[in-house]
Parts: structure tokens; C-alpha cells; sequence
């Protein structure tokens, strides 16, 4: 049976995942890593993709790319292609180097996009990598200097932490930060959260507006709709502002932008509760629209 085709469109967002032939070793050395890694510089030149995130492990490799104009299907047949070259020629052998086909999942960007980031750049520390986060093939260390290189673009998800550099580093760190309590399930974590993009699937009905979710839930836990988006830390504020950004993402289509706005809270506070949040199940069992 053929394959089906990718679904493109100019803006897509893909989290590929490249892997060796057999889960072979296939950037051994810091030589095969810097080559993979100037592939990826020197196709941006001429495809005009974007790249949030990347980390280059021994036989795999993640890759957080948005396309424009050009499909990932030519992109990474250019990249891989030119890489096996590469290796075959260095290690005197011919062959397959990468799997036949690179995994590619479609992303909502307005959603997921500091998920998977984050999921990206903790890749080394479930891989039990001593560096950690501070792996040297990782875009993470250009998220914590705020440094843009020719390989990654940081311009736009920085710009989701604030308004400031400094500012932007200081909340990043905390959206990274990996704490005793939480390294050992990301030692043991074997899926990524549901992110694809089901786009030929019915979606589910959506119900509600955002005024009549904030409306039920402020009416649940007797608060204000004023004090909803105070950043007051008592419980009953916190979960309440909790249960509206639950309901919003399954019963509306808002962005985490939009609901930002609304609750005065960043981007990546919503993005963070939606991902690892373990109230979740709680708070949506108790509350019924």
C-alpha cells in the first residue's frame, strides 16, 4: 500500500524524529553532530524553514520545524541524503543509514509548541546524558543565553516569555527546570503528550463560549469574574483559573494567546498546567457543563 502523502501548508509545524538504521549509533562523535547540525544551517538557506527546537543524539535526532513554502518531504530527503553521503563515505560502508521514514507529527502551534520545547530539550536527561540539559547538541543553551544562531530561531517563542531578555530567560529556566520530584518520570517517560493534529478527523462538538465557561466556574468556587484574573495565590483562585483554562482548551477553540490575555497570565504558565497539571483530573470531574 503507498504511502499518504504529508499534509503541508505554508506555517506547519512538525516534531521529526530521525532515527538510525537498526537504533545504530549514527552520530558517534561531535564531527557527525556538527555535520548534521551545519546540514540543517545550510538547508534553512535554501528552504526558509524555522527551527524552535533540536537535540542530536547519539542514533536519533528531534527537530521542532516550521515550514513555509517548500514541504518537509523535500527538506529532510535533502538533509538525509547528503548526511548518509557523509557517513557512508567516513566509515568506508554503503547502505541505509537513517530509518527508511522519519517521523514527522503535525502540531498545533498555538498549543504545543512550548510542550515540545521543553519535551525536546529534556531529551538528554531521560537518556540518562550526564550534561543534562546542558548537552552541548541541544538548543537549549541558546534558549538560556537568548542566543540565536543560524540553526535555531528564537525570536518568536522567547517572545512568548515577556518582553525582556532578562525577562524571557528567567521564565524559561523556570519552565525547564527539572526538580528531584519530577526527573525520574521523565527518566521513565516513553510517550509525548497527544500533540498531532488530527486534521481530517471529526472534531468534537464545541459548546461553550469562554464567558460562559468563566461564568460557571467562577459561580462554582464563589469567586469574582474581576478576581479570576488577579494574581492572587489563595487555593480557590488557583484552581478556578485552572478549571477555566481545562474547559476552554476541550469546549472552544482559544489560543493560549487569547487565553492569556484574558486570565493575565503567560503563555507558558497555560501551557505548563495543560501538560503536567495533576489536578487536572479532579477539577474536570467535579465540574459538569
Amino acid at each position: 500500500m503507498a504511502r499518504k502523502p504529508r499534509i503541508h501548508y505554508d506555517g506547519a509545524l512538525y516534531h521529526v524524529i530521525c532515527r538510525g538504521n537498526n537504533k545504530n549509533y549514527i552520530f558517534a562523535d561531535n564531527e557527525d553532530k556538527e555535520k548534521y547540525k551545519e546540514l540543517l544551517k545550510n538547508y534553512k538557506k535554501r528552504y526558509n524553514y524555522k527551527i524552535y527546537a533540536y537535540c542530536i543524539m547519539g542514533n536519533h535526532v528531534h527537530i521542532l520545524i516550521e515550514v513555509a513554502k517548500i514541504p518537509l518531504s523535500k527538506i529532510m530527503q535533502g538533509i538525509q541524503q547528503v548526511y548518509t553521503q557523509y557517513y557512508n563515505k567516513k566509515e568506508n560502508r554503503s547502505g541505509h543509514v537513517f530509518e527508511q521514514r522519519y517521523k514527522a507529527n503535525l502540531c498545533d502551534k498555538d498549543e504545543y509548541l512550548f510542550s515540545l520545547i521543553r519535551y525536546i530539550h529534556q531529551n538528554p536527561i531521560r537518556a540518562d546524558i550526564e550534561e543534562g540539559l546542558s548537552y552541548k547538541y541541544s538548543s537549549h543553551n541558546n534558549y538560556i543565553n537568548a542566543k540565536s544562531e543560524k540553526t535555531v530561531d528564537l525570536e518568536y517563542p522567547l517572545s512568548l516569555f515577556g518582553e525582556k531578555v532578562k525577562e524571557q530567560i528567567t521564565e524559561y529556566k523556570k519552565f525547564i527546570e527539572v526538580t528531584e520530584e519530577n526527573i525520574q518520570v521523565l527518566k521513565t517517560e516513553e510517550l509525548m503528550p497527544v500533540i498531532i493534529k488530527k486534521e481530517f478527523e471529526d472534531m468534537e462538538d464545541k459548546k461553550y463560549t469562554i464567558d460562559q465557561i468563566i461564568e460557571k466556574v467562577c459561580k462554582y468556587y464563589d469567586v469574582e469574574r474581576e478576581e479570576v484574573n488577579l494574581k492572587i495565590r489563595k487555593e480557590k483562585f488557583v484552581k478556578a483559573r485552572k478549571a477555566i483554562i481545562y474547559l476552554a482548551k476541550k469546549y472552544t477553540d482559544i489560543t493560549n494567546k487569547k487565553l492569556s490575555q484574558i486570565l493575565n497570565i503567560a503563555e507558558s504558565t497555560i501551557s505548563n498546567i495543560i501538560v503536567n497539571d495533576k489536578g487536572k483530573r479532579i477539577i474536570m470531574e467535579d465540574i459538569k457543563l
